[in-house]
């Protein structure tokens, strides 16, 4: 057998009181891809730390294959303020600490080593291959100022420059904390499609579960200070997990029956004999223990009263912004309109620069717009979640946070719930309660700043960015609860699955005060892209084949996908129609067949196209007829979102 690249095994690590997880083993194999999972505060961060040296363990052995070269991306790098982004990025580690640089290196001296690596800009020298490599993948993370110091980079270009420090380095392990936070979707995409490809083991912490589901072949998770392995992606991860809840259901069952029969005895349990049935005992608290565990191991559902919301939400009235920089004017939105409808549930997606933050801080009056308003209704009770809005005094405890703002939650239906009720629903048990908020992790402290916003009843639900450092677990209730409410919802988020599951349309921000709105999710956001691209694909082959046929012009195929807008439509003098016309739902119904027979046909004709066996005449009358469909799907696909609109 085929020594693994890493073996942990019986790893014990607990801080103070608190263990994190006891005796877990696992081992990392060639080309072997695992996605670690568990709730926020379970040990996830602690244990990368871990295996790269940071933090020390308790008991257990870590065993590396001689000479294993890892690669670690920080959930939170820092740099010397006064090093340069391309220095960082070519692996200039003399700052770190001895233990972790080593690792890092690994043990092969003959290898060539990140602090090996000489800056040749520096020196006079015409860049290398190595500086050539990094530009390109800064520059695919959307990092160009090479030269700037790392001390004046925020904090998500900062995590941007260590991800291309780490590809860099071409390791025999990848192991990544969180690589997909602060990258838009188009760098997630890239990244997703590079890691794919790579020829490395990664043990990575993520809570994007596309991405988990497209580059890991192997899923293990932290439950219970103990370890779960799915040797699949997350799919099947996520049917496999199931299966396990549904076996641990009846083995609760038998527990709890034999819970109750152990407590009878323990109370008839005269106090002179306790002695005697001391193993007895034990064994009763133990099984005490585990029923408790098993109680917080399942999924979890909420649904909070929201209030009362009229039918007049917010207007988005010929709205201008920009902002004047050194290079010229960076446009937000220009005489941009918009009517938000009753329950509408928005998602906002785009690259990072392009304005979004700016638009949702103009709607709730935290940002003022060059010109235009925002007529917002009477009823209106916006609940804001922020990128920066996380202030907590450290001193107080995570019960004392939320009963400052509620001691009860109305659920609707007269029930309550208090707010330790509240809490436990977010995954914080009656003991992390009385924590103080210091002691929190990262994502348990936005767990909490998302309680906070929640509990005040709003009805129109903003949210920027709120998948960043949740934990999967967490994300199932907050989706859940959002598929349900009853109010309204702007959603920004580079969280795929997440706006896939929450939002039933997308304004897409290009940026230079471009907006696009599309009626669908990102997953059909996407596949209509690459089925306008195949179009014109097709359709630039046609004017070529033609071309060769008649010798006409060759036909110019257009560079950019346009869609229909619903923001403008909605001003149009026809956006005040609410139905469809007797003969426009027939026209609806009949587009919905006639589309896919003129997709089939194309399809049919474009595999006739390519077998090479076809005459001059067929080659000709085939990508005549072609060119036909072609024009007949455009003009028709906007006929039907036209209509779809109206419909709903």
């Amino acid at each position: 057998m085929a020594t693994p690249n890493l073996q942990v095994t019986d790893l014990t690590k607990s801080f103070g009181d608190l263990v994190l997880f006891e005796n877990i083993s696992f081992g990392i194999a060639e080309r072997q891809r695992i996605g670690l999972i568990a709730k926020n505060g379970a040990g996830k961060t602690t244990l990368l730390n871990i295996l790269c040296g940071k933090e020390g363990y308790d008991s257990g052995e870590i065993v590396f294959r001689n000479g294993l070269r890892v690669g670690y991306l920080d959930q939170h790098p820092r740099y010397p303020a006064d090093t340069t982004v391309l220095e960082a990025c070519l692996g200039r580690w003399d700052w770190l600490p001895p233990n972790v640089v080593s690792r890092l290196r690994g043990n092969d001296n003959h290898r060539p080593t990140p602090t090996q690596t000489v800056i040749p800009a520096q020196a006079g020298i015409p860049q290398s291959e190595e500086e050539l490599l990094a530009k390109q993948i800064l520059t695919k993370f959307k990092i160009t100022g090479f030269n700037q110091r790392t001390g004046e980079l925020s904090g998500g270009q900062l995590k941007r420059v260590a991800l291309a420090a780490v590809l860099m380095t071409e390791p025999d392990l990848l192991i990544l904390d969180e690589p997909t936070n602060h990258l838009d979707l188009e760098m997630t995409e890239w990244l997703e499609d590079y890691l794919s490809r790579g020829t490395y083991s990664l043990l990575m912490v993520t809570h994007d579960r596309y991405f988990l589901d497209r580059v890991c072949n192997e899923i293990i998770e932290i439950e219970n200070k103990t370890i779960y392995s799915y040797k699949g992606n997350y799919n099947y991860y996520i049917e496999k997990r199931q299966e396990r809840l549904e076996t641990m259901g009846m083995e609760r069952e038998r527990a709890q029956n034999l819970f109750r029969k152990e407590q009878e005895w323990m109370r008839r349990q005269p106090q002179a004999r306790a002695t005697k049935a001391k193993a007895r005992i034990d064994a009763f608290h133990d099984l005490e223990q585990k029923l408790q565990q098993n109680r917080t191991a399942g999924d979890v559902q909420l649904g909070i009263k929201a209030s009362y919301i009229g039918n007049k939400i917010f207007e988005a009235q010929h709205i201008s912004k920009k902002f004047s920089t050194p290079n010229g004017d960076i446009k937000i939105v220009e005489d941009f309109n918009y009517i938000f409808s009753r329950y509408e549930k928005m998602g906002i997606i785009g690259n990072n620069g392009t304005g979004k933050s700016t638009f949702i801080k103009m709607l709730i009056g935290l940002e003022q717009p060059d010109s235009g308003q925002f007529d917002v209704g009477e009823t209106i009770k916006f609940g804001y979640y922020s990128q920066d809005g996380m202030q907590f005094d450290d001193k107080m405890k995570v019960i004392d946070v939320v009963q400052d703002i509620a001691e009860v939650i109305d659920m609707g239906d007269g029930k309550k719930l208090t707010a330790s009720q509240f809490l436990q629903h977010f995954l914080f048990t009656p003991e992390k309660q009385h924590d103080f908020v210091h002691k929190l992790s990262g994502g348990e402290r936005r767990r909490l700043y998302l309680c906070t916003v929640l509990i005040k009843n709003p009805n129109f639900l903003v949210l920027d960015e709120p998948t960043n450092d949740l934990d999967i677990i967490t994300l199932n209730v907050l989706e859940d609860y959002l598929t349900h409410f009853k109010g309204c919802v702007i959603v920004v988020s580079h969280d795929r699955y997440f706006m896939d599951k929450v939002v039933d349309h997308l304004l897409i921000f290009k940026g230079q005060a471009e907006i696009q709105d599309f009626p669908g999710n990102y997953t059909q956001y996407r596949a209509s892209i690459k089925n306008y691209e195949l179009k014109i694909t097709a359709k630039s082959s046609v004017g070529a084949t033609l071309a060769v046929a008649q010798s006409p012009t060759v036909v110019q195929s257009p560079t950019v996908a346009h869609f229909p807008t619903r923001a403008t439509a909605r001003v149009a003098p026809t956006a005040q129609k609410t139905k469809l016309t007797f003969n426009e739902k027939r026209e609806l119904e009949s587009l919905d067949k006639e589309i896919p027979a003129l997709e089939a046909e194309q399809a049919a004709l474009e595999q006739e196209l390519s077998t090479g066996t076809l005459s001059n005449d067929d080659l000709l009358q085939k990508s005549q007829r072609i060119q036909q469909i072609i024009e007949a799907l455009d003009e028709k696909s906007m006929r039907w979102l036209e209509l779809s609109e109206i419909s709903g």
